[in-house]
């Protein structure tokens, strides 16, 4: 699908894309989700003031979603493959600000030490280099700064055709809120629906002793996407401290 086409393809959007020039185009590229039902009183500790933790029947979620980055590039220039391709870990929950839903990452890990210098340092997410390596049907990460250990073999199975509203509710995000020392900064972004699929577990092991009491070897629900096509927008930015 041409770039033209996915961005005048808007009608499963909850808000109009913004009317601003994007700013980068990336591939979230065969995804692996974990979902967990977690207690607001465990997550809080982790979300700053001003984001609203967002909730599903009465209940916070965090996931651990495992995919390749691919093709990501600013608008004007071509990708470069040993920095544009590279494998990731986000730890993600679910939060509202300013009447829209998003997510708001509590750790990021990329697997090309480059890469995840020149994301930090242009998007100010928190990326962190950890040693990775993935399969087909399997994804294994190592972090030894912060003892981090993730480990997954898994069997994908059929397409979803009627999504739950579970399932909409966790994968359709178009907005992504995160902080930085001096502002909250918010960025819009635009793909298709996820295609998800049916996935079984072979293996996992599931390590992160910072968030010991959010994710753990037994997911509440796991999901598989051969991914999509994203469209961002540059950041904007509020002083923190700013309504």
């Amino acid at each position: 699908m041409s770039i033209h086409k996915l961005l005048n393809t808007t009608e499963h959007r909850p808000w109009p894309v913004p009317e601003e020039n994007w700013r980068y185009y990336q591939e979230w590229n065969r995804s692996v989700f974990l979902h967990w039902k977690v207690e607001m009183s465990d997550l809080q500790q982790f979300v700053p003031e001003g984001f609203e933790i967002d909730l599903f029947e009465g209940k916070p979620w965090v996931s651990l979603v495992a995919f390749t980055m691919e093709k990501i590039r600013p608008k004007y220039l071509p990708s470069f493959s040993p920095i544009s391709n590279f494998d990731e870990i986000n730890i993600r929950t679910y939060i509202k600000s300013k009447n829209k839903t998003g997510v708001y990452f509590l750790s990021i890990e990329g697997g090309t030490n480059w890469s995840c210098k020149i994301a930090r340092a242009m998007s100010e997410l928190p990326y962190r280099f950890s040693k990775m390596h993935r399969t087909q049907n399997k994804f294994v990460s190592f972090n030894s700064e912060f003892n981090d250990e993730f480990e997954i073999e898994f069997k994908t199975g059929k397409h979803i055709a009627e999504k739950t509203s579970l399932d909409k509710w966790l994968t359709e995000r178009y907005a992504l809120f995160q902080d930085s020392e001096k502002t909250k900064n918010e960025f819009d972004i635009h793909h298709l629906k996820w295609p998800i699929q049916e996935m079984k577990l072979k293996n996992i092991r599931v390590k992160y002793p910072r968030f010991d009491k959010l994710i753990n070897n037994t997911p509440n629900k796991v999901q598989y996407s051969e991914g999509v096509k994203v469209i961002a927008w540059g950041k904007r930015k509020t002083p923190q401290g700013a309504s």
